[in-house]
C-alpha cells in the first residue's frame, strides 16, 4: 500500500499514468463520480494539510515562547525587543488566515448546504477566539487567546492530516490497480509485430504476450499455453494454467509460455476497470452504520453549539467574559464530532480495499454489513459447489485391475473427437497420468459414439448406453451394480468396447469442487446452515448433497423458481445469503438478504449481487462472513469511543465540578484531546488490516 501522504481524498486515478492513457486507463472512469463520506475534505489534499500544519507549528512556537502562562510555568522571562508585545498578535493573525482558512471555507460550505458539522464548530471556535483576542489587543482590557488559538489550529491541522493519510491509504488500493496496466503492447500485423501504446489497441486485434510480461488487455488465447499469475486480480495465489480458448485478464502477469491473444476488452471494458468501478462504488455507498454515525455527528454539532451558548451565558453571569469565552471555545473544540465522523467510513474503506485484494468485490457496503447476520447460506450447485463441467468420476472394468487400460483406450480414441464428453475423458486420462496412444481409422458415429484402431489391431469403440442397447449387448455382471449406482446418482455413462466386446465403462458427472467440502465444513462450524439448490435431477442432487454433508437441498428447480425457495427460507425467519453464478440467478441474488455472485471471472458488472467473488472458490463465502464480523466489530469500537469520549469531555470542557473539585480543561488541551481521539479511531481502524482472509 502506498504512503498515505501521496494520496488525495478526491483523487483521479488516471494521474498515475501519462496523458496518453486517458482513453484506456480504467481509473479515469470509476473514480470521477465517487462521492466519499468525507465531503468536508472535497478539494483538499494530504499535502495541503501537512504543509499548513508545519507552517503553523513553526509560527506557534514563538507565540508559546512569549505566552505569560508558559513563562510562569517554566520560570523564565522572554526576550524583549521593540514591538515584541505585538508578535503573538501578528503571528496569530497569519496562522488564523492561513492555517485556519481551510476550516472557515469548509464551514461556509456546510452552512450553505444547511448541514452544520464539525467544520462549523471549528470555525466558530477559532473565529470567537481570534476576534476576542484581537479586541483585547487593540481595544479592550483582558487576556488574549492567541496561544490557545494558534495551538488549536495547529493541532486541528495535524488531526486532519492524519485523518486524510488514513483515508488515502485505504483508497490507495485503487491507484495500485491502475498501475497494473503496461504502457505498451505488441500487436501482431501479418507475420510481424509492432509496439503500440495500449490505448491504441482495439477489440479484435491480435497481440503477442511474451513470457514474464504483463497482459495489456482482456482477451482470448488463440495460440500457446502458459501459466498466468492472476493474484492481483482474483486473489488466487497459484498461477492459473492457460491454453487455447482460455480467457486472460488485463493486468495479470504471463508465466513462461508465449501467448497469442485476441483482444476482447480494453480501457473501461476490461475486468480491471470493472473491479475499480465496484471498489469505488462500494466506498461511495452508505451503510446503516454510516447513516447512524452521520446523523449522530449532525445532532452532536447542534448540541455542542447549544452547550457552548449555555456555557458562555452561565460563566458570563459570574462577570468574567474572558473565562466565559475560554470555556465556550473549549466546549466547541472538544465537542467536534471529528472521531465520530471518521469512525465508520475509514473502517469500511479499509474493509473494501482488503476484500478487493482477496478477490472479493464489495459492490454494496450494506451487503457486507448484513453478512455477519446470515444464518443460512444457499448455494446454487452448478458452477458453484461443482465445476460446471463433466469430469470422469469412475472407471469400471470387466477384468480386475484393468481400469487404467480401459481409460487409456477410451481416451486414445476420444482424443480425435471434439465432443465435450470426449474432451472430459481425455482430460481425465491426463489428470491420472494415463498415456494416450496414436489412433488410426478414426470414425465418428453420430448419436452413438466414436470408433478407432489403437495399438495397430484393437478396434476400440466408445458408445452410449443407447448404442449398446441397440446392439442387444448384455452388460457384464461385474459391472452392473456399479453402473446401477451411477445411474441413481444421475451420472453419465459411456461403454468401452474392444473388438465388439465390452471391456469396461466410464462414468462422468459435474465434479464437486475440492474446496466445497472445506467451505461447507467451515460454515457449519460457525453455526450457519448450508443449503443447496439445483435444476438437476433428484439423483444428482442426492449424490452431491450426500458427498458434501448437506441436509437441506432442492432439486429440479427452474431458474425462475429459485427466488421462491429463497422466500420460503426467509418466511422461516432465516437470514439468507444466496451464492450463484450471477447469470440465471439474478432474481434469487436480489431476493436474498445478501446476494453473492461467484466465479464472475472477467464479468464483474453484475448488478444483482451485493458481493462478487472473482474466483470459483466457495471458501470465499466464509471470508466474507469473517470480514463482515471484523468490520462491524471495529465500527462498534470506534463509535463507542467517539461517543463516550464526548460524553465525558464536554462537561469537563464546560467547567464541571467533580468530587468537590473544580476542573477547567484548557482550550489547547481540549484541542489535543479531540485530535488524540481522532488518531485513536484512525489507528484502531488500521488494525483491521491485520485480518488474514
Amino acid at each position: 500500500m502506498p504512503n498515505g501522504s501521496d494520496q488525495h481524498t478526491s483523487m483521479s486515478l488516471d494521474q498515475e499514468h501519462a496523458a496518453h492513457h486517458a482513453q484506456h486507463d480504467p481509473a479515469a472512469h470509476p473514480v470521477g463520480d465517487q462521492t466519499h463520506a468525507h465531503d468536508r475534505h472535497a478539494g483538499h489534499s494530504v499535502e495541503m494539510f501537512r504543509d499548513r500544519f508545519f507552517f503553523s507549528l513553526l509560527l506557534t512556537l514563538p507565540i508559546l515562547y512569549y505566552s505569560e502562562l508558559t513563562q510562569r510555568l517554566f520560570g523564565y522571562e522572554a526576550l524583549k525587543f521593540p514591538y515584541s508585545e505585538w508578535l503573538p498578535g501578528v503571528l496569530g493573525t497569519i496562522i488564523f488566515f492561513y492555517g485556519g482558512m481551510v476550516f472557515l471555507q469548509s464551514a461556509f460550505h456546510e452552512l450553505k448546504a444547511r448541514q452544520p458539522g464539525m467544520m462549523t464548530l471549528i470555525a466558530i471556535a477559532i473565529t470567537t477566539a481570534y476576534v476576542y483576542s484581537l479586541a483585547t489587543t487593540l481595544l479592550l482590557s483582558g487576556t488574549d487567546f492567541f496561544w490557545e488559538l494558534t495551538t488549536l489550529i495547529t493541532i486541528m491541522l495535524f488531526g486532519h492530516w492524519m485523518e486524510m493519510r488514513s483515508v488515502g491509504q485505504a483508497q490507495g488500493a485503487l491507484k495500485e490497480l491502475a498501475k497494473l496496466l503496461p504502457d505498451e503492447a505488441e500487436r501482431i500485423v501479418g507475420r510481424e509485430t509492432e509496439t503500440v501504446p495500449v490505448d491504441h489497441l482495439e477489440a479484435g486485434d491480435l497481440i503477442l504476450i511474451r513470457p514474464g510480461t504483463t497482459i495489456p488487455a482482456d482477451g482470448l488465447i488463440v495460440d500457446g499455453t502458459s501459466e498466468v499469475d492472476e493474484s492481483m486480480i482474483t486473489g488466487e495465489s497459484r498461477p492459473v494454467a492457460k491454453e487455447e480458448d482460455s480467457q486472460v485478464i488485463a493486468g495479470t502477469i504471463n508465466g513462461d509460455g508465449s501467448l497469442k491473444v485476441k483482444v476482447t476488452g480494453i480501457g473501461a471494458e476490461t475486468a480491471l476497470a470493472g473491479i475499480m468501478r465496484l471498489v469505488a462504488q462500494a466506498q461511495a455507498s452508505r451503510s446503516r452504520a454510516q447513516i447512524l454515525a452521520d446523523r449522530a455527528a449532525f445532532y452532536l454539532t447542534i448540541a455542542a453549539i447549544s452547550v457552548g451558548a449555555l456555557t458562555f451565558a452561565g460563566w458570563l453571569a459570574d462577570g468574567d467574559i474572558n473565562f466565559a469565552l475560554e470555556r465556550t471555545v473549549t466546549v466547541l473544540v472538544i465537542a467536534c464530532p471529528h472521531a465520530l465522523g471518521l469512525a465508520v467510513p475509514l473502517v469500511t474503506a479499509i474493509s473494501t480495499a482488503l476484500a478487493a485484494r482477496s478477490g472479493i468485490l464489495v459492490r454494496d457496503r450494506l451487503a457486507l454489513e448484513n453478512a455477519r447476520n446470515i444464518d443460512t447460506i444457499v448455494f446454487d450447485k452448478t458452477g458453484t459447489l461443482t465445476e460446471g463441467k463433466q469430469a470422469v468420476t469412475d472407471i469400471v472394468s470387466v477384468e480386475r485391475d484393468r481400469a487404467k487400460e480401459v481409460l487409456r483406450l477410451a481416451a486414445s480414441v476420444e482424443s480425435e473427437s471434439e465432443h465435450h464428453l470426449a474432451r472430459s475423458i481425455v482430460e481425465g486420462a491426463r489428470n491420472r497420468h494415463v498415456p494416450i496412444a496414436v489412433v488410426k481409422k478414426f470414425t465418428a458415429l453420430p448419436g452413438k459414439g466414436v470408433r478407432g484402431t489403437v495399438d495397430g489391431t484393437k478396434i476400440v469403440e466408445v458408445l452410449s448406453p443407447v448404442a449398446v442397447a441397440d446392439r442387444a449387448m448384455t452388460v457384464p455382471e461385474t459391472m452392473a451394480k456399479s453402473l446401477e449406482t451411477a445411474e441413481e446418482q444421475g451420472k453419465t455413462t459411456v461403454f468401452v468396447l474392444v473388438n465388439e466386446r465390452i471391456v469396461g465403462a466410464i462414468t462422468l458427472a459435474d465434479r464437486i469442487r475440492k474446496e466445497s467440502r472445506e467451505a461447507v465444513r467451515k460454515l457449519r462450524s460457525q453455526g450457519i446452515e448450508v443449503a443447496m439448490i439445483t435444476g438437476d435431477a433428484q439423483g444428482v442432487a442426492d449424490w452431491v448433497a450426500k458427498e458434501l454433508g448437506i441436509t437441506t437441498y432442492f432439486a429440479e428447480v427452474l431458474p425462475k423458481d429459485k427466488v421462491t425457495k429463497i422466500k420460503e427460507l426467509q418466511h422461516q425467519r432465516r437470514r439468507v445469503g444466496f451464492v450463484g453464478d450471477g447469470v440465471n440467478d439474478a432474481p434469487a441474488l436480489t431476493q436474498a438478504d445478501v446476494g453473492i455472485a461467484i466465479g464472475a471471472g472477467t464479468d464483474v458488472a453484475i448488478e444483482s449481487a451485493g458481493i462478487i467473488l472473482m474466483k470459483n472458490d466457495p471458501r470465499d463465502v466464509v471470508k466474507i462472513i469473517e470480514l463482515s464480523k471484523a468490520t462491524y466489530g471495529k465500527m462498534v469500537q470506534n463509535l463507542a469511543w467517539a461517543t463516550g469520549y464526548n460524553v465525558i469531555a464536554i462537561p469537563l470542557a464546560a467547567g464541571a465540578v467533580l468530587w468537590g473539585y473544580e476542573f477547567f480543561l484548557p482550550p489547547a488541551l481540549g484541542a489535543l484531546f479531540m485530535s488524540a481521539s481522532t488518531v485513536i479511531v484512525a489507528a484502531n481502524a488500521q488494525l483491521l488490516r491485520r485480518l488474514k482472509l
